[in-house]
């Protein structure tokens, strides 16, 4: 019996089976939608997680909306208030799209400009896999670092994804009705 539970492992562990890693932070996020939990690689993405929670610990996040919301792609926020007002962020941080983390549905990444080294606070979570945004397929080489995974909720960010969209201060795929992100706290280890 003891050998079949071993191999049993040895088999998930080759099948790409996997589960939270004890030790990960978990942040609950609650949105006008709902809650949405979310596993931090911080083994894979140490840079990326303790950059998101030094703004969690802040509580920069509390009162911004989801900004930008593209069925069939993402959706995105961690940077504008309803007026589509950008908040005040720390210094940029290092890329770490070559964790091996993949951009697969229900997966959080940062955000950035088209310079690598350049995303502050804003995440977007990936609707479906978009492998194009991994680093192994991205135009410019780089892609863009994922450092979680929705563990639970992803039936809010389907809701999310799903909003009717329209153009607000000159920014598109803005929800027509906001979707306020009321806080992020930090839950524990997962």
């Amino acid at each position: 019996m003891k050998l079949f539970h071993i191999l049993f492992a040895l088999g998930a562990l080759m099948t790409g089976i996997s589960s939270a890693n004890a030790s990960n932070p978990v942040v609950e996020m609650e949105t006008t939608l709902g809650k949405i939990e979310i596993e931090l690689f911080e083994d894979k993405a140490p840079i990326t997680v303790k950059n998101f929670l030094s703004y969690v610990n802040d509580k920069h996040y509390d009162g911004l909306i989801f900004h930008r919301v593209i069925n069939g792609f993402m959706i995105q926020g961690g940077g504008m208030d309803k007026d589509m007002k950008e908040k005040k962020t720390k210094a940029p941080i290092k890329n770490e799209s070559s964790n091996g983390l993949k951009n697969d549905r229900g997966t959080l990444a940062m955000a950035r400009t088209g310079v690598p080294d350049s995303a502050t606070s804003q995440f977007f979570i990936n609707v479906k896999d978009n492998d194009f945004l991994n680093k192994a397929n991205a135009r410019d080489g780089v892609g863009y670092a994922v450092f979680g995974r929705v563990i639970k909720g992803m039936d809010v960010v389907d809701k999310i994804k799903a909003v009717e969209v329209g153009n607000k201060g000159g920014n598109g795929d803005v929800p027509l009705t906001p979707i306020v992100i009321k806080s992020v706290k930090v839950a524990g280890p997962s």
